[in-house]
This record gives structure tokens, sequence and C-alpha cells, in this order.
């Protein structure tokens, strides 16, 4: 059993602090006219959904640690926690977090979770912290790992520092980086894409450490016009708890004013722009149609 690995997230806090103070510092001192910047509410927000999370995240463990681990004492497979395996596991994570990502962007139930981390009009180093509080839709996507046998303290780790990994990206202050990194990593350059609400950059580049998946699976965008951060119809708000919710509050009211049970399911299932009577070609496109 891997007792032993760290906690990531916990030994990277301080530096979480010290470089968004930098980058606060940056923007303050060395300002970036075309930059989207800081906003003080914009950023308390953004911090206060992440402390928000860390304490969601503690009772949603209970439910997935108990279905992970029932998984685990099932399945006849060990894979052992060594320096090499421990290499697999983080490629196999990201695989699969690629997945998640892309599902909770394509899902509108899902995507009612993530959209929080979505909802700011600014892209900094606050941005990586506003985190939503409904993550219990991400857990089913890593159960091909825990019936692999890998054990769940395990994948908890791997999860970590994929988490951690994606701090740094969140940031206006870094160009684009030496075309080997670009090609293979996901970099500021990339995830500036990711969250950006123009047509041709919506819903794309997925990726956490790896953007080779994106380049694989056909969902990779380079970075060329200066993204503009938010979402498609902005929320204008600052209060955590309708960050939090008003997409669900959204979907709830759709579900209400739907004629048939078939509209209901597209209104949870389909992507967020679904309407209906629209084609497959149409729905495709607008998992785009982002509402606040």
């Amino acid at each position: 059993m891997p007792t032993n690995l760290p906690d990531v997230v916990l030994w990277s806090i301080p530096a979480f602090v010290l470089l968004t103070v930098l980058e606060m510092a940056l923007h303050h001192f060395h300002p970036d006219e075309d930059a989207a910047g800081y906003e003080a509410k914009d950023a308390v927000t953004s911090i206060t959904m992440g402390l928000g999370s860390l304490v969601f995240d503690l009772l949603w463990k209970v439910p997935i640690v108990a279905i992970y681990t029932a998984v685990y004492e099932l399945t006849p497979l060990r894979v052992p926690v060594l320096w090499w395996t421990v290499l697999l596991m983080l490629l196999a994570q990201d695989f699969f977090y690629y997945w998640s990502h892309r599902g909770h962007h394509v899902i509108r139930i899902l995507w009612a979770c993530h959209v929080v981390h979505h909802s700011s009009r600014k892209f900094n180093l606050s941005t990586a912290l506003r985190q939503p509080w409904t993550s219990l839709t991400v857990w089913p996507f890593y159960l091909p790992m825990i019936a692999c046998g890998v054990h769940p303290a395990a994948l908890a780790f791997c999860s970590s520092a994929n988490l951690v990994y994606q701090f740094w990206v969140h940031t206006e202050r870094i160009d684009k980086l030496p075309r080997p990194f670009e090609y293979v990593l996901n970099t500021p350059s990339h995830h500036r894409v990711h969250h950006a609400s123009q047509g041709g950059y919506l819903d794309r580049n997925f990726g956490g450490i790896l953007i080779v998946w994106d380049r694989l699976f056909g969902s990779f965008t380079a970075e060329t016009e200066r993204p503009v951060f938010g979402l498609t119809k902005n929320i204008d708000t600052f209060n955590p708890l309708r960050v939090a919710t008003h997409e669900y509050a959204a979907i709830a009211r759709d579900v209400r004013k739907a004629d048939s049970w078939g509209e209901r399911a597209g209104r949870i299932f389909r992507g967020p722009g679904w309407q209906p009577g629209r084609t497959a070609a149409r729905t495709a496109a607008p998992a785009q149609e982002r509402t606040g």
C-alpha cells in the first residue's frame, strides 16, 4: 500500500501564494495594457472558490474512496509503486484527465460542474484556484486505472501532481515557449486558448500536462489572435454560491420548461448549447454556447 507518497498540493501552497503575489506585483508595476490583468473582486472570488473546493472535496472523497477501494479489492491486478510505474501512472492519469475534461465540456450536466473554472473574465494565477464545489462528477473517468490495479492513493497522488502542474499555465505573463515544449506540453499559450470565448477557440486544448492528446484526438488549436476570456454569456456576479451553482439552476429552469422527456434528457445530457430540433451537425460546435 503506497503510504509514503507526498501530498503534492499541500507542499505546493507556499509556491502558489508566492507566484500569485509576484504576478500581481508585475501587473501593478509593469502592466500589459492588452492583458486581462487582475481585479480585486474577481481574485477574491477565485480564491474563495478554491478554499470552498477543499472543503467540498473532503465530503465527496468519502463515497469516491469507498467505490475505488471496492473496485481495487475486487480486481486481481496490482501495480507496484516504483519510480517507473509512477511515471506510467502519471501518463495514464493524464490520458484519462483529457477525456474527463473533454466530457465536462460537451455534456451539460458535467459542464455545470466545470463552468465554474471558466467563469472569470480574467486569466491569471488566481484563476487556477477557481475550482468547482461539485467535483463528484469526475471520479468515473478514472475507474479503469483502479480496475487495472492502481491503488487509490497512487491515483490521488497523480491527480494532485496534474493539478499542481496546471497552476502555472494560467498566466498571460509567459509568451510561447520553444517549439519542442509547445508541441508536447500544455503551456500558458495553449491554456489561454482553452479559456477563451471566441468561436474558433471554444472547446479546444483539453490536455492537463500533455498537449499531445489534443493533437492525437483532433481538439488542438494554436494561439493566434488574443483570447477574450470568460463565457460566451457571462454571469456578472462575484457571489461564490451563484458561481458554484448557476448552471445547475439554468438546467433546472430549462427542464421545467421542456415539452417532452426527450427534450428534458437533451437539456441535461447533450451539449451546453443544445436546443430542440437541432441536427447533430449543429449541436457539435455549440457545446459552445456556454451560458451563465
